[in-house]
């Protein structure tokens, strides 16, 4: 269910008190079932008119008059960000409508704040969606949650597909170009709303990872030992633009017992990696199956990761451990991803789904 909603929130952090008041206005469901009755703690209400103003202190309702049918994303108040928070597989993005300048329109100490989960929006990242360059038809930035910037998201490229279709009111299947961090990536949105992403190749040069574990193959890291704390791992580096160190050393089973609050940031601070990294822990359940978790690099643990999908995959080839072809079980659902032998690309397919859309003064 997608929830359309004006949300007054302060970027600097407030009290507790000053949160239990906050109000939802011009609260709108673009829904064709009812609100069920755990929603707010409400009892179900149809939509057949779907315009109501929900007040979070009181949780009374009132229909509105009908809204100008204006689009909420053409709204261009001052002094207000507007945004539209989108989810692929559970991996949470604050989109920004940032095709007018270069410049980003919140810095990423305000990002930090945004996706703050307790005191502000809550995401795993803020993603801007900005004018292309060198021939692209756009860009994308994105500051994670910690304020740091990525090269890309793989997620966060399948919902940006979804927002730009949204802001220029694209329907069927669609692709275009975007400039990312990472270099040229190219979405498509297919006739089932679902996100094919053309990855490109990956990089397996131990220098361009970056890693500076010593090169075992072909000048690449492919199932090398790394000592993390005191515990051998045997991983294998690869960049999707962004670094990877993907390992297959669990147990069969162990893969969800992992405490990856503790032994993520012990492979993403590692000194082996300069740049610091993207950590996958994968169980390999057939050849076409495999199921992992990831901790990501400026984000911690997250439902999902695109990038480390297609990373898992690479890797689970050069380890011999899969086909080309694998479906990719993550926490927030599965990802399809192919390792084409005629180009060397990966592409990715999955589902990228609107959550709400809101306003937040800056």
């Amino acid at each position: 269910m997608a929830i359309a909603a004006i949300i007054s929130l302060p970027l600097t952090s407030p009290t507790r008190q000053s949160l239990t008041r906050l109000s939802l206005t011009s609260l709108r469901f673009f829904s064709s079932s009812s609100v069920q009755p755990s929603f707010l703690g409400l009892k179900t209400v149809a939509l057949r008119n779907p315009n109501f103003r929900v007040s979070a202190t009181s949780m009374s309702i009132e229909a509105l008059e009908k809204e100008s049918q204006i689009s909420f994303l053409d709204r261009k108040e001052s002094g207000f960000l507007h945004f539209v928070k989108y989810h692929g597989l559970g991996n949470d993005f604050i989109l920004v409508d940032n095709r007018d300048s270069t410049e980003p329109k919140v810095t990423p100490e305000q990002a930090v704040k945004l996706c703050d989960r307790n005191f502000g929006i809550g995401a795993d990242g803020v993603i801007f969606a900005m004018p292309g360059i060198n021939g692209t038809d756009y860009t994308m930035r994105i500051f994670n949650s910690d304020g740091s910037e990525p090269e890309m998201c793989g997620n966060g490229v399948r919902c940006f597909a979804r927002f730009i279709a949204e802001l220029e009111n694209l329907h069927g299947n669609q692709s275009f170009t975007m400039h990312t961090g990472a270099g040229l990536i190219v979405p498509e949105i297919q006739d089932d709303g679902k996100v094919k992403v053309d990855m490109g190749e990956p990089i397996l040069k131990a220098l361009d990872v970056p890693t500076k574990l010593p090169p075992n193959k072909d000048q690449s890291v492919v199932k090398s030992e790394l000592t993390v704390d005191g515990i051998s791992w045997n991983v294998t580096c690869v960049s999707m633009g962004n670094p990877h160190c993907v390992t297959f050393g669990t147990k069969e089973g162990q893969v969800d017992e992992l405490n990856l609050a503790d032994i993520g940031p012990k492979f993403e601070h590692h000194a082996m990696f300069p740049a610091r990294t993207n950590t996958e822990f994968v169980q390999v359940i057939s050849r076409s199956h495999l199921k992992m978790r990831v901790w990501e690099r400026g984000a911690g643990a997250t439902l999902a990761c695109g990038t480390g999908a297609c990373a898992v995959v690479v890797a689970a080839v050069l380890e011999g451990h899969a086909g080309r072809s694998c479906t990719v079980e993550l926490p927030g659902g599965p990802l399809d991803i192919e390792w084409r032998e005629e180009d060397n690309h990966v592409y990715m397919t999955g589902p990228a789904e609107i959550v709400f859309y809101g306003s937040v003064p800056l």
